[in-house]
């Protein structure tokens, strides 16, 4: 572990000071180039006048040689020709304005140019670099405990560091024959639970946190590996009232006249789990309109001429929070099951008597939970119960629950 993350550091810090080197030389090189085209305009822009100038002076002096050979000739001329000779010179003279000069810009307006470049420069990156990064050796949290769900893992981490004030949490997997992290979580809670996992498949997962008022994410935890056992629960297909999930772990009442209740495949709840149902948003109906015969809960068989869990044999929440055991209702009750709401149920076996193939009394200690609240009761059945299933019934569209 102390080499594999020795490495691994190595790596990342030289990629992280390469690629600042690429960019450093890259803004450097804008900047530079930024620079020059500046120096290029003042040039451009301030001899231009200068240049002008200078063609004026050298225009009047080219005349004023012109002038002066003419002259020179019209002089040493013979007499004939001489008088027309200088009777022109003596025209185009006072024509030209030879006592002009154009106005030339004095020196203090003339641009010198320079390049103003300051050494703090140097010292500031040199003391932002001097800062830049850290090494730590330890993660300020870490991955405290998994536990096996049906078709996924619940994962709680802790934090480690006293000196660490957390703002949210951020937790990666991946299966152990990819390459490729993946966020799965990004919050306050310290758990959460991992669904779509395939049973019997090592998964690794690791955390970080990101402190109290900044951006940059801490260092990963150690990764660990996490699998489950458990397959996942699945509602069973077929039944024309509903419509389920690829995974098949979410059933919506879609608006089919059909009436009956729903069952999961197989009896995959075991005594001594936790089941839990969940009302998952839905489109801009986040829930269906209420029945009293709408339920959800676990029964010990399937009974398809039902059109509620509210019978024998079963216990169950209905959608205004009664809770019914073989069909009655109990005096205490839950709150309404509503948008986003989340029932739980936990047996654990408390058995009277002897059990054998021929029956026996067997009693359930039931504890179902909804919105912060519970009710524990015990269940007794004529029967040994290793597994059971779980079910739900719904009158109108529009209920989409997930089970987990």
């Amino acid at each position: 572990q102390i080499k594999e993350s020795a490495t691994l550091t190595r790596d990342v810090l030289e990629q992280h000071f390469n690629d600042l080197k690429g960019t450093l030389k890259k803004l450097l090189d804008e900047r530079l180039l930024s620079l020059l085209q500046e120096v290029d305009v003042i040039e451009q822009e301030s001899i231009k006048p200068l240049d002008e100038c200078q063609k004026l002076i050298e225009h009047g002096v080219s005349t004023a040689d012109d002038l002066l050979r003419e002259g020179e000739s019209a002089v040493d001329g013979d007499v004939g020709t001489q008088n027309e000779k200088l009777c022109n010179f003596t025209k185009k003279a006072l024509h030209i304005q030879l006592d002009s000069l154009p106005e030339v810009p004095s020196l203090v307006d003339v641009p010198c140019l320079s390049a103003q470049l300051d050494d703090c420069l140097l010292t500031i990156l040199k003391n932002q670099i001097f800062r830049h990064g850290t090494v730590a050796s330890r993660p300020p949290v870490q991955l405290e405990e998994f536990v096996e769900k049906p078709g996924g893992i619940l994962v709680r981490w802790c934090k480690v560091d006293d000196d660490f004030t957390p703002q949210d949490y951020r937790l990666q997997y991946r299966k152990s024959t990819s390459s490729h992290f993946e966020d799965v979580y990004v919050g306050s809670e310290t758990e959460f639970m991992v669904l779509h996992i395939d049973p019997n498949v090592d998964y690794q997962f690791r955390v970080c946190a990101r402190g109290d008022g900044r951006q940059e994410w801490s260092p990963w935890s150690v990764p660990q590996l996490g699998r489950t056992t458990l397959v996942p629960h699945e509602w069973t297909t077929g039944l024309e009232g509903y419509s389920l999930s690829s995974r098949r772990n979410i059933a919506l009442r879609n608006d089919s006249q059909s009436c009956g209740v729903l069952y999961s495949k197989a009896p995959t709840y075991f005594c001594g789990q936790t089941l839990t149902f969940r009302q998952v948003l839905f489109g801009i109906e986040t829930v269906g309109q209420p029945d009293r015969r709408d339920s959800l809960g676990v029964c010990v068989e399937q009974h398809n001429g039902y059109d509620s869990l509210q019978r024998d044999k079963a216990v169950c929440i209905s959608t205004n929070g009664a809770v019914f055991v073989n069909g009655k209702e109990m005096t205490n009750q839950l709150p309404a099951v509503t948008s986003g709401s989340t029932v739980t149920f936990d047996m654990e076996v408390v058995q009277l008597g002897p059990c054998s193939n021929e029956g026996g009394n067997f009693k359930l200690r039931v504890t179902i939970s909804s919105n912060n609240r519970e009710v524990v009761f015990d269940w007794v059945l004529d029967q040994c119960c290793g597994s059971l299933y779980f079910g739900c019934s719904f009158s109108y569209p529009g209920w989409k629950v997930l089970v987990f």
